[in-house]
């Protein structure tokens, strides 16, 4: 099985706390909880497997603007889903201080010259599973 890990979206996550301080004096989550390796390594044993592993792969991907890294995970259906979270949209004064704070703070660049048609980056981190169904004729770890 594979799921994010808590790396995922960490520049929104800061972005977003960055934006709501300044704009509403507060902070609330904006980002889904993610799991950690440890969880999954948890999780696994709990399941009854036995040698779990857990294995991590981290992408950084780019993206034109704020708004299509938005649209992308949308898309992927990853919005916040915590019950915990403020109710309604975020509110526009908000959503344009998050997204300049996010293309000032994790610009996508290579070199300082082409910082105005770069965009900005999003890390996702991406946790995969693996256990052994208890059996007979299994090795012991």
């Amino acid at each position: 099985a594979s799921v994010f890990g808590g790396e995922t979206m960490r520049e929104m996550r800061i972005a977003c706390a960055v934006g709501e301080l300044e704009r509403e004096g507060g902070v609330s989550q904006r980002v889904s909880p993610l799991a950690r390796v440890r969880d999954c390594g948890n999780l696994l044993t709990r399941a009854g497997m036995t040698l779990p592993a857990v294995d991590v792969d981290t992408l950084t991907m780019r993206y034109p603007n704020v708004m299509k890294l938005i649209d992308h995970v949308r898309f992927m259906g990853e919005g916040n889903a915590s019950a915990s979270r403020r109710p309604g949209p975020v509110r526009r004064g908000t959503a344009a201080a998050v997204a300049a704070a996010y293309a000032t703070m994790f610009p996508a660049v290579e070199n300082e010259s082409d910082l105005e048609k770069a965009g900005v980056e999003a890390t996702f981190q991406v946790l995969y599973m693996t256990g052994w169904s208890p059996g007979e004729g299994q090795q012991v770890a």
